[in-house]
């Protein structure tokens, strides 16, 4: 298989700055980019190609303009990891397996991955990783020993610190995350959010070094409930949504807002539409009005602020990143595709 390491870096990023529009998306249509025998629950836009890493030791990535795509896999001895974790700064990417043992790879030297965290243990599993800044970067995992697992980074990437019990809050019996869709973590500026399963909100105002713990009304009485992905539009504006994949026509208390920088949140479309979905993001200059929600029960749209909701599509999808205001990326089970809503 070809390598990647030219493919992924250097990453070059782009922004653009528009007036805030209000979008009101009525259809989707979806275009198959790729297919294989795989679950892909991480995906990440690095320029002009979409990364992704999945099971059976799978990563590569997608040429947005020609549809090209590179893959390759990443064994450890003979573990075959499943990542679903990755991320990248300005000139390296990043992919996270779950489970025992947790392996952190990085782009490295002469065209191959660096392992630059290793950790084994029964309760050891991880479930996202962002990045703050080119040097300071963060993965949660499930608790261990009465608190959730957090590793940082503060050199770039090469080497990864996991914080100790006594600089986090305490965990609930049991608590984690779902490694669903890779965001259950979001950062703006020097803030991070963190949902987890116990439908509770971890904040840190910065970048990792304090923390505290907020409650949300999202379901959370059975290990399969709880918050499932998260997204902000600002610093102010916040959606978290989840429910229980083993009910996935559930509808009640699966998402709520917060327009407090997640001190509060309150529940929106109660026993409406949608209901569980394992991602959910903010549709680009939209003023936080515009917001997609994906999971394998199809694709969701709202554009008042999650207040009501329209479904648009029974395709089946894990994790959604947007490009621009009205064309995305999703994965899912054996596929990536391109997303143009209308």
């Amino acid at each position: 298989m070809r390598n990647l390491y030219y493919l992924i870096i250097p990453i070059l990023l782009f922004s653009c700055q528009e007036a805030p529009q209000n979008p009101s998306f009525s259809s989707v249509r979806v275009e198959t980019m790729y297919e294989d025998s795989l679950s892909i629950r991480a995906i990440s836009l690095m320029g002009n190609s979409l990364a992704f890493a999945a099971n059976k030791g799978t990563f590569g990535t997608v040429d947005l303009y020609n549809g090209a795509v590179r893959e390759n896999v990443q064994y450890y001895d003979t573990i075959i990891p499943e990542y679903r974790a990755i991320a990248h700064n300005a000139t390296d990417f990043f992919m996270l397996s779950v489970g025992s043992p947790a392996l952190l790879y990085k782009t490295g030297e002469d065209g191959v991955m660096d392992l630059v965290y290793h950790e084994e243990g029964e309760q050891v599993f991880y479930d996202a990783m962002t990045f703050w800044n080119n040097r300071e970067g963060i993965a949660v995992g499930d608790s261990m020993d009465g608190c959730l697992s957090i590793i940082i980074t503060r050199d770039g990437g090469h080497h990864w610190s996991k914080l100790t019990c006594e600089e986090l809050p305490k965990a609930k019996e049991g608590e984690g995350a779902f490694a669903a869709s890779n965001t259950n973590i979001k950062v703006i500026g020097e803030r991070t959010w963190v949902g987890t399963t116990s439908g509770r909100i971890y904040f840190s105002p910065d970048k990792g070094k304090t923390w505290a713990v907020l409650q949300t009304p999202i379901v959370n009485s059975a290990p399969t409930e709880g918050i499932y992905s998260i997204d902000f539009y600002d610093e102010n504006l916040g959606v978290a949504i989840g429910g229980d994949y083993t009910k996935p026509d559930g509808k009640e208390a699966n998402k709520a807002i917060t327009k407090d920088g997640g001190k509060t949140w309150q529940l929106i479309a109660e026993n409406e539409e949608p209901n569980y979905k394992s991602c959910i993001q903010f549709i680009p200059n939209s003023g936080g009005n515009g917001i997609v929600a994906v999971g394998f029960t199809g694709i969701s749209c709202s554009n008042d602020k999650g207040q009501s909701w329209s479904h648009l599509s029974e395709e089946p999808f894990y994790t959604i990143r947007f490009q621009n205001d009205s064309v995305a990326y999703a994965a899912g089970k054996g596929r990536i595709a391109k997303l143009i809503f209308k």
